[in-house]
């Protein structure tokens, strides 16, 4: 059995502002291409089992949820992001993206995937930069959708017992879009993690 995950506090508060400047950074990106003001909050720092990531979500409300996750890898560090979104967001986001048709299931797959490619690629090579490391990026795939958040998150889709978690939420203003991206980094790789931590603290 594996020993468990211990972040100091140092390390903690390190990757927590590294994750501050890149959700700002990739919140700005989204900004932009939307033409909308984009509400952030503070990003979470936690060491969590599958089970507990449905409790730490915080902008992602509403009983059923859809998902797209996306594996990245670089500088020794693996893990995957994966981008949850209330059921109730899809017609206000497929809006403002451009899609001008009635919200087919095909068209909510490619909403989620677009966001995906936008908001994760943004907030991994703000992190990535930083840190002096650059992340290749797997193809987005949907987790499920239109489900309970916990169901979505389940043993089927996880396959980490624990694992340090970045949790990000995104909301645009004046629009009933809101979502949580989680940055998913497991045991394996936290040895690399906090080296490069502890370079940055010097």
């Amino acid at each position: 059995m594996s020993q468990p995950i211990v972040l100091s506090e140092d390390h903690r508060d390190c990757l927590q502002e590294i994750s501050n400047v890149a959700m700002g950074q990739a919140g700005d990106h989204l900004a932009r291409l939307l033409d909308a003001f984009v509400i952030l909050s503070i990003p979470h720092v936690a060491i969590l089992s599958p089970s507990e990531i449905a409790m730490a979500v915080q902008t992602v409300d509403d009983q059923n949820v859809s998902g797209v996750c996306q594996g990245f890898i670089g500088g020794g560090i693996s893990g995957e992001s994966m981008l949850l979104f209330n059921d109730t967001s899809f017609i206000d986001l497929a809006k403002l993206m451009g899609y001008e048709d009635e919200v087919s299931a095909t068209a909510e797959k490619e909403v989620l995937i677009d966001a995906t490619n936008i908001l994760v690629g943004a907030l991994l090579r703000g992190i990535a930069e930083q840190m002096d490391i650059e992340f290749s990026f797997g193809p987005p795939a949907i987790l499920g959708q239109h489900q309970e958040l916990d169901k979505l998150l389940s043993s089927k889709h996880v396959r980490w017992n624990q694992a340090l978690v970045i949790e990000v939420g995104y909301q645009i203003e004046n629009y009933d879009v809101q979502c949580d991206l989680l940055v998913v980094i497991t045991e394996r790789s936290l040895h690399y993690l906090l080296n490069k931590l502890n370079y940055l603290l010097g």
